[in-house]
């Protein structure tokens, strides 16, 4: 099996060099990790001991931010490597304080993983949520290089508890440890013989209620938002965008709008923006533009939409009309209630949310408008379903 796994990553790298010729994103994919070994070999100290953290894209880094800094804390001795699957989390973090090397991860083929491990040689490996690579844990496992699996949920539906995921299964078995965010994470391992497993709950608790703590004022946010109310979307597509846009469009009254898009092309921005017919500025355009009687404002860059929810009276978290819910606890910590799509039910915290009724699920562009009505109508009601989602929160520290 590892024979047509390989042939697999090798033919998948070589389509990727032609999709790169078109796709941007895809290009970056590439061109980032042509010099990634020879990065490693001019960066990496022969004196210290690194420990080595994988996540697949920035949303699993925030997860895993709270351990990081905790062993930063604790092996101050230690190096400390960061390795990216996606450019959505490398070209957001690739400069982190919390690091000493941060870099894409090779692909798992297994030349790659034997020159990885032959340069870095970590004393830890701790992989994040969902990232599984056959070829690293196989040659983690045989130099004796504990590994862990951290933060990480397992479903019925994935390949590991199929007839045919056995592969998959021997990988998932190579972890030293792993610790998962509930009860049926742990069962589910248990029934395919995996027993080296502790529930410690979900480190993106942590994660946001840190960001809570450290909250930075931004001063645009303050000019933009005066003393009105402000409704803030963060990570939204073109689904979201189409139920949103319809609502501020006929919207008459004070509520002020933040929008960021998850894509910032600025061909998208552009017709975001000719889409929106109230007064709108763009972020890169704040230092230049009037920001007097703006209505709406559009995030067209990335890094900040975690310290904008902090700015919000109520927030739209987008991807449940398309392509997955975006992290609803984002919002959620600052006591403010939550719109979502639809589709959250792959989502343990959106689901206990929705049943506790701190997250408002919208169908279609009347239920926005409805509920958006009610929140701004209702003060009682507004702050309370705020207060639903700050103490959940809170209840679920300390993963």
């Amino acid at each position: 099996m590892y024979v047509l796994y390989n042939i697999g990553i090798t033919v998948g790298g070589w389509l990727l060099h032609v999709l790169a010729l078109f796709n941007p994103k895809v290009k970056k994919f590439v061109s980032g990790r042509k010099n990634v070994l020879s990065k490693l070999r001019s960066e990496v100290s022969p004196d210290k001991n690194y420990i080595w953290v994988h996540s697949a894209s920035l949303g699993e880094f925030e997860q895993g931010l709270p351990v990081i800094e905790l062993i930063k804390s604790e092996y101050p001795g230690h190096g400390i490597l960061i390795t990216f699957f996606s450019p959505s989390g490398y070209e957001v973090r690739k400069k982190s304080e919390v690091a000493d090397i941060v870099t894409y991860l090779p692909l798992d083929r297994p030349a790659n993983v034997r020159e990885f491990l032959k340069i870095v040689q970590p004393v830890l490996a701790i992989f994040i949520k969902y990232e599984i690579w056959p070829n690293y844990l196989k040659y983690l496992e045989q130099q004796n290089i504990p590994t862990l699996l951290i933060s990480a949920i397992f479903n019925q539906r994935q390949v590991y508890f199929r007839n045919y995921g056995g592969f998959m299964r021997k990988a998932l078995k190579r972890f030293s440890h792993i610790f998962v965010q509930n009860e049926i994470s742990k069962d589910l391992l248990q029934q395919i013989n995996i027993h080296e497993v502790s529930i410690s709950g979900d480190t993106r608790f942590d994660r946001v209620a840190a960001i809570r703590e450290k909250q930075l004022e931004l001063g645009f946010m303050t000019d933009f938002k005066s003393d009105q109310l402000c409704l803030v979307a963060g990570s939204t597509w073109p689904e979201d965008e189409e139920v949103i846009l319809d609502y501020i469009n006929t919207f008459e009254g004070t509520l002020v709008f933040v929008i960021a898009p998850h894509d910032i092309n600025p061909d998208h921005i552009e017709q975001l923006r000719k889409k929106i017919k109230k007064k709108t500025l763009l972020y890169s355009e704040v230092g230049n533009g009037e920001m007097k009687d703006c209505q709406v404002l559009i995030i067209d860059t990335i890094g900040l939409l975690t310290q904008i929810y902090g700015y919000a009276d109520m927030a739209y978290v987008g991807g449940g009309f398309a392509t997955g819910l975006h992290n609803t606890l984002e919002p959620a910590v600052f006591g403010v209630p939550v719109l979502i799509g639809p589709q959250y039910h792959k989502f343990q915290e959106a689901m206990d949310l929705v049943h506790q009724k701190g997250i408002l699920v919208i169908r279609d562009k009347e239920g926005f408008r409805t509920t958006v009505d009610q929140l701004l109508e209702d003060d009682d009601f507004r702050k309370n379903t705020g207060l639903i989602n700050s103490n959940y929160i809170s209840k679920k520290r300390g993963a």
